[in-house]
């Protein structure tokens, strides 16, 4: 009785620490599940738990999560305290067709406390902070996450604008991702020429803390930023008095600052993007100071390559008009189809985006359906966001 008792016992262990199936079929299998599958899947069995959180998986599925980015919007419901984030698949468009319908995910995460402002998202990561406070916050909607990072070295963070009854921040953030050494980085400054004001925090640490960066070069930068392979970019000007005319870049790996002149004022409309790895800045081609409307006529797309500027001009097609009824603003380009993609600059609920196709010259507007639940409310729109199941 006690050999089989011992028997029992070891074949009872064996089914709760292994899988009938291959480790690397059950892999694949999970990288196939929602980002909402995997956070109950963790819970389920310490075996699937360590499984899910090695590295090996969580690195398969932000690579098939990259392969179809998705649209992101961040509604900051202050009636009931909470950020809400929901996502929706880029639409099947058909040919000759001008208008198409996708439906929302409301499979993501929500937040406490409506009262974040968020500065934008990175492979997956969204970062912002409350006003008046000196602690910004990291959130994973698809884990349902979040991270209140330490106290910034600055006396001050926000201050009050009496006109407008708002709060304004005198600090930029920025959030960037090292694909090499996988590692989000937080870069913060405030809004003035002292190098000493710079701070970065590198998250996944033991001990979170900000430390001080150099910057030589006398700048004042702006809340128009991307992060692409490894580099922070941001446009700058030389002085507070006048409009961006180049952009900084920070490298991640080396926490060094480098500059590129544009040559030129930036457009208002001016968009940071990521244009097949490389960056580009997106804007109307429209006289400085005109939004984006329906009288728009062209778009212009300045690429950097090797320290130099190439130019994209795009002339809008007739339907233009006939799709467009508000003021638009850019989300930006999407990875890998080159699309660009418009929201209404005041848009309450994202009912409708815009994809131009400037390889067809072609207008599509995009429907959203599922968001009735939030009329009335104010909305932020990110392009590219991917699913990234790495805890914080």
């Amino acid at each position: 009785m006690t050999l089989q008792r011992a028997a029992t016992r070891s074949m009872t262990s064996l089914h709760r620490n292994s899988l009938p199936i291959p480790d690397e079929l059950a892999v694949e299998i999970f990288s196939r599940l929602p980002s909402k599958d995997i956070a109950r899947c963790r819970c389920a069995c310490k075996l699937w738990s360590s499984m899910l959180l090695r590295e090996d998986f969580t690195d398969l599925f932000l690579t098939k999560s990259s392969a179809r980015p998705q649209l992101l919007f961040a509604c900051q419901d202050h009636n009931r305290n909470y950020i809400f984030f929901l996502s929706s698949p880029h639409p099947e468009k058909e040919e000759n067709s001008s208008y198409v319908v996708v439906a929302a995910n409301h499979n993501l995460a929500r937040f406490p406390s409506s009262s974040y402002k968020l500065f934008g998202c990175t492979n997956g990561f969204c970062y912002g902070a409350r006003p008046r406070s000196r602690k910004p916050v990291i959130c994973n909607p698809s884990t349902g996450q979040y991270l209140t990072l330490p106290r910034l070295k600055s006396r001050k963070w926000f201050e009050v604008v009496e006109r407008r009854g708002q709060d304004s921040p005198l600090v930029n953030n920025y959030l960037g991702y090292d694909p090499v050494f996988k590692e989000f980085k937080v870069l913060s400054m405030e809004r003035s020429k002292i190098s000493a004001k710079h701070q970065v925090l590198t998250l996944g640490t033991k001990k979170l803390s900000w430390r001080l960066v150099q910057c030589t070069t006398a700048h004042y930068s702006s809340n128009k930023w991307i992060s692409i392979s490894g580099v922070i970019y941001y446009a700058a000007s030389a002085n507070r008095s006048s409009a961006n005319s180049m952009v900084a870049c920070f490298d991640l790996r080396v926490e060094k600052f480098s500059f590129v002149n544009f040559g030129r004022t930036m457009h208002d409309s001016t968009t940071l993007v990521n244009y097949n790895g490389k960056l580009g800045l997106l804007m109307s081609g429209d006289a400085p100071g005109e939004n984006i409307s329906t009288t728009s006529k062209s778009f212009q797309l300045w690429v950097l390559q090797d320290a130099e500027w190439s130019k994209h001009v795009y002339i809008l097609p007739p339907s233009w008009k006939d799709v467009v009824t508000k003021t638009m603003c850019f989300a930006g380009i999407i990875v890998g189809t080159n699309e660009i993609v418009l929201a209404p600059s005041l848009q309450n609920v994202p009912s409708y985006v815009i994809y131009f196709n400037v390889e067809r010259n072609t207008i599509t507007k995009v429907g959203i359906q599922g968001m009735e639940a939030f009329q009335g409310k104010r909305f932020n729109t990110y392009l590219n966001y991917v699913e990234n199941v790495i805890l914080l």
